[in-house]
């Protein structure tokens, strides 16, 4: 009994999110980051603002992820605006993991085999974990998504959370520290694209070239060389 209500339970809160997010996608989409927080009062006021966003942006799925992190690097200075924007991926990535975990599998599951994306989270459910969360960040999936797949498939919470965080901090500190200086010299569509490709490849390429060094440097290791000549 109690596991049919809950089911029933998780049927009415998922139609009531998307209900919700349909009925203000428009404002969901064009969320002006920048405006709330003027309108917030004070400094308290607009972080607790800002967080409120990234709390929403984790359960809508629509908000302009790039779009907050360079408004909240307009509205402070960039020590502080970087603390604040790695509280609200903090935010994001747990409040997501954890409906991912109340909505289950099947629910998930099905969710995500009507998108591309999820399609691709789906193909690398049977891979190794930890790795897939590392190159999860870096494909361009948007962070909500991987997290909603990630909580619902029984990615353990601790490496979960520390690989999501050195996956997605360097793109987002990029465009915290961006503020208004490059926002208005460049056209957004050119640095997103930047940020989107370089900086994954960057890694990317580190990764390899440290890969590739461990396995000459057992290449070259005397054990190897002896086991050789025999």
């Amino acid at each position: 009994m109690k596991e049919k209500l809950l089911n029933i339970f998780k049927i009415i809160f998922a139609a009531g999110l998307v209900t919700a997010v349909a009925l203000n996608y428009d404002t969901l989409s064009n969320l002006d980051v920048r405006s709330l927080i003027s309108a917030a009062g004070g400094t308290a006021a607009a972080v607790a603002v800002i967080l409120g966003v990234y709390f929403i942006k984790s359960l809508a799925f629509v908000v302009p992820a790039s779009l907050v992190y360079i408004a909240v690097g307009m509205a402070f200075n960039t020590p502080t605006a970087m603390i604040i924007n790695t509280v609200g991926i903090m935010i994001e990535i747990t409040a997501t993991y954890i409906m991912g975990r109340f909505l289950g599998k099947d629910a998930v599951e099905k969710k995500l085999s009507s998108t591309k994306a999820g399609k691709k989270l789906l193909s690398m459910e049977q891979k190794n974990k930890n790795i897939a969360v590392f190159v999860i960040r870096f494909t361009g999936i948007p962070i909500d998504i991987s997290s909603l797949f990630m909580g619902a498939f029984d990615f353990k919470f601790v490496p979960y959370f520390f690989l999501s965080l050195a996956g997605i901090l360097p793109r987002v500190l990029l465009l915290t520290a961006v503020g208004d200086g490059f926002y208005n010299l460049i056209p957004m569509k050119y640095l997103l694209a930047a940020v989107i490709v370089i900086v994954p490849a960057a890694v990317a390429a580190a990764v390899i070239k440290s890969v590739v060094s461990k396995k000459r440097a057992v290449h070259d290791s005397p054990e190897t060389s002896e086991s050789k000549n025999i």
